[in-house]
Formats: C-alpha cells, sequence, structure tokens
C-alpha cells in the first residue's frame, strides 16, 4: 500500500474486515472501511449472495453502519483488495457515497502494491441530488 498512510486502527480493521468477506460466488474479496468527524472507524467486508442483485458491497455496508450508529458526517472512506491492481467503488457505491459524503471527502483506494487517492466529486461529477 504505497503513498497512502494508515492509522495502524484503520490498517487493522480493513485487514480484519477482508477476512471476514463472504464472497463465494466471485472469490473476490473486498474490504471498506470509513471515518466519521467524531473520528469513529466502522469497517466492512462485501457480503455476496446466490441472487447477485442482493450482494453489497463492502463500501456501502460500512457507511450503511456509521449512518445506523448515528454518524451522518462521514470524512474518508478506504477500499482494499488484496489485488495487485487498484479497484474503484462501483457505481451503486459512488451513489451512496454521494448521499452520505461531501464532494470533497477522500476515497482512498488500496491495492497490495499500489494506492490512489480520489475525492467523492472525482467519482462521480453528476451524483443524483435532493
Amino acid at each position: 500500500m504505497t503513498d497512502v498512510r494508515l492509522s495502524p486502527e484503520v490498517a487493522a480493521r480493513l485487514e480484519e474486515a477482508l477476512g471476514r468477506s463472504y464472497s463465494p460466488y466471485s472469490g473476490f474479496a473486498v474490504a471498506a472501511a470509513v471515518v466519521t468527524g467524531s473520528g469513529r472507524v466502522f469497517a466492512a467486508p462485501n457480503i455476496e449472495n446466490a441472487s447477485f442483485g442482493l450482494t453489497v458491497c463492502a463500501e456501502r455496508n460500512a457507511i450503511f453502519q456509521a449512518v445506523a450508529a448515528g454518524e451522518r458526517d462521514i470524512l474518508r472512506l478506504y477500499l482494499l483488495t488484496p489485488t495487485r491492481e487498484l479497484h474503484t467503488p462501483c457505481g451503486a457505491c459512488r451513489q451512496v457515497m454521494a448521499e452520505f459524503m461531501p464532494p470533497e471527502a477522500e476515497v482512498l483506494c488500496l491495492s497490495r502494491e499500489a494506492s490512489q487517492r480520489f475525492t467523492v466529486g472525482m467519482l462521480l461529477p453528476a451524483a443524483f441530488s435532493r
């Protein structure tokens, strides 16, 4: 994970979430963690389902956990995949990020060998809004 310094807590929470991924259909484990304005960290894996449309990505899982806990000020999202190449959030996750994160919030995509910083606005410049 180059170019991005993770706090020990975020790094540990991402690795723990990655190990909890339920991905028997794709074999592609993903973990995400969000950091809120109050400093809380919510980490979650992807959870697949035999009915693929019911699968929940790690990003949405982490965001929804934060929101369910009463946190609405999400400042940063980390996305970790155990691959060499980087992966970015899918379209559904980008729209959920736009709902619960400001356009300038950081999205840090991490693989085992690379990292890249984005903002929510960069990933979804024409998001649906209220």
